[in-house]
Protein backbone atom coordinates (compact mmCIF):
# COMPACT_ATOMS: atom_id res chain seq x y z
CA UNK A 1 0.00 0.00 0.00
CA UNK A 2 0.97 3.45 -0.97
CA UNK A 3 1.44 6.25 1.79
CA UNK A 4 2.55 10.02 1.50
CA UNK A 5 3.30 11.14 5.23
CA UNK A 6 3.96 14.78 4.82
CA UNK A 7 5.53 17.16 8.00
CA UNK A 8 7.32 20.56 8.56
CA UNK A 9 4.15 22.83 8.03
CA UNK A 10 3.29 25.60 11.53
CA UNK A 11 3.25 29.00 12.44
CA UNK A 12 5.26 31.37 11.04
CA UNK A 13 5.59 35.18 10.58
CA UNK A 14 5.30 37.24 7.25
CA UNK A 15 9.23 36.78 5.72
CA UNK A 16 9.98 34.06 7.30
CA UNK A 17 11.00 30.27 6.25
CA UNK A 18 9.44 26.32 6.49
CA UNK A 19 10.31 23.46 5.41
CA UNK A 20 7.87 20.69 4.34
CA UNK A 21 8.76 17.28 3.83
CA UNK A 22 6.85 14.59 2.18
CA UNK A 23 8.13 10.60 2.98
CA UNK A 24 6.80 8.10 0.11
CA UNK A 25 6.66 4.32 0.89
CA UNK A 26 5.00 1.24 -0.84
CA UNK A 27 6.47 2.56 -4.40
CA UNK A 28 8.92 2.46 -6.51
CA UNK A 29 9.62 6.00 -5.33
CA UNK A 30 12.54 6.97 -8.16
CA UNK A 31 9.55 6.27 -10.78
CA UNK A 32 6.80 8.78 -9.51
CA UNK A 33 6.98 12.31 -10.13
CA UNK A 34 5.77 14.52 -6.98
CA UNK A 35 3.74 17.00 -6.31
CA UNK A 36 2.70 19.86 -3.59
CA UNK A 37 -0.90 21.02 -3.58
CA UNK A 38 -2.13 23.40 -1.11
CA UNK A 39 -5.90 24.46 -0.20
CA UNK A 40 -6.21 27.69 1.51
CA UNK A 41 -9.24 28.46 3.95
CA UNK A 42 -12.43 28.02 2.11
CA UNK A 43 -10.75 27.53 -1.52
CA UNK A 44 -9.90 24.78 -3.92
CA UNK A 45 -7.12 22.93 -3.86
CA UNK A 46 -4.51 23.98 -6.11
CA UNK A 47 -0.63 23.04 -7.64
CA UNK A 48 1.54 24.41 -5.91
CA UNK A 49 4.84 23.06 -7.14
CA UNK A 50 5.86 19.11 -8.91
CA UNK A 51 9.36 17.39 -9.63
CA UNK A 52 9.92 14.28 -12.09
CA UNK A 53 11.21 11.15 -10.89
CA UNK A 54 14.81 12.61 -11.82
CA UNK A 55 14.57 15.65 -10.45
CA UNK A 56 15.25 16.88 -13.93
CA UNK A 57 11.71 18.47 -14.83
CA UNK A 58 10.58 20.74 -12.13
CA UNK A 59 7.16 23.06 -11.97
CA UNK A 60 5.74 25.76 -10.27
CA UNK A 61 2.59 27.18 -10.00
CA UNK A 62 3.56 32.15 -10.77
CA UNK A 63 2.66 32.80 -7.20
CA UNK A 64 5.50 31.22 -5.70
CA UNK A 65 8.26 31.30 -8.28
CA UNK A 66 11.30 32.79 -6.78
CA UNK A 67 10.50 31.86 -3.32
CA UNK A 68 9.61 27.98 -2.99
CA UNK A 69 11.88 25.46 -4.18
CA UNK A 70 11.06 21.64 -4.81
CA UNK A 71 13.61 18.96 -4.64
CA UNK A 72 14.07 15.17 -3.86
CA UNK A 73 16.26 12.93 -2.26
CA UNK A 74 15.59 9.23 -3.52
CA UNK A 75 17.67 7.81 -1.03
CA UNK A 76 15.70 8.70 1.54
CA UNK A 77 11.96 8.36 -0.19
CA UNK A 78 11.35 12.27 0.45
CA UNK A 79 10.42 15.48 -1.84
CA UNK A 80 10.96 18.56 0.35
CA UNK A 81 9.39 21.72 -0.05
CA UNK A 82 11.58 24.74 0.85
CA UNK A 83 9.52 28.04 1.41
CA UNK A 84 10.99 31.21 2.10
CA UNK A 85 9.44 34.91 2.04
CA UNK A 86 6.43 33.49 3.47
CA UNK A 87 3.10 35.30 3.06
CA UNK A 88 -0.17 35.22 4.36
CA UNK A 89 -2.01 34.30 1.57
CA UNK A 90 0.63 30.68 1.60
CA UNK A 91 -1.68 30.01 4.15
CA UNK A 92 -3.39 26.52 3.85
CA UNK A 93 -2.81 22.96 4.20
CA UNK A 94 -0.04 21.77 2.29
CA UNK A 95 -0.31 17.85 0.55
CA UNK A 96 2.33 16.37 -1.39
CA UNK A 97 0.96 13.46 -4.01
CA UNK A 98 2.40 11.02 -6.11
CA UNK A 99 1.94 11.71 -10.07
CA UNK A 100 0.47 8.76 -12.54
CA UNK A 101 2.53 7.91 -15.57
CA UNK A 102 0.69 9.80 -17.58
CA UNK A 103 -1.14 13.92 -18.10
CA UNK A 104 0.58 17.43 -17.10
CA UNK A 105 2.23 18.22 -13.38
CA UNK A 106 -0.82 20.52 -13.10
CA UNK A 107 -3.84 19.02 -13.06
CA UNK A 108 -4.64 17.44 -9.65
CA UNK A 109 -6.43 14.86 -11.24
CA UNK A 110 -3.40 13.68 -12.94
CA UNK A 111 -2.51 12.32 -9.06
CA UNK A 112 -3.51 9.58 -7.82
CA UNK A 113 -2.35 9.02 -4.10
CA UNK A 114 -2.36 11.67 -1.56
CA UNK A 115 -1.07 12.37 1.96
CA UNK A 116 -3.00 13.86 5.01
CA UNK A 117 -2.15 17.54 4.61
CA UNK A 118 0.33 19.90 6.79
CA UNK A 119 -1.02 23.05 8.11
CA UNK A 120 0.99 26.03 6.99
CA UNK A 121 -0.45 29.55 9.14
CA UNK A 122 1.14 32.40 7.96
CA UNK A 123 0.44 35.66 10.47
CA UNK A 124 1.07 39.27 9.29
Amino acid sequence: QVQLVESGGGLVQAGGSLRLSCVVSGRAFGSSAIGWHRQPPRNERQFVAAISWTGGTIDYVDPVKGRFTISRDNAKNTVYLQMTSLKPEDTAVYYCAAKRAYGDYISLRNYDVWGQGTQVTVSS
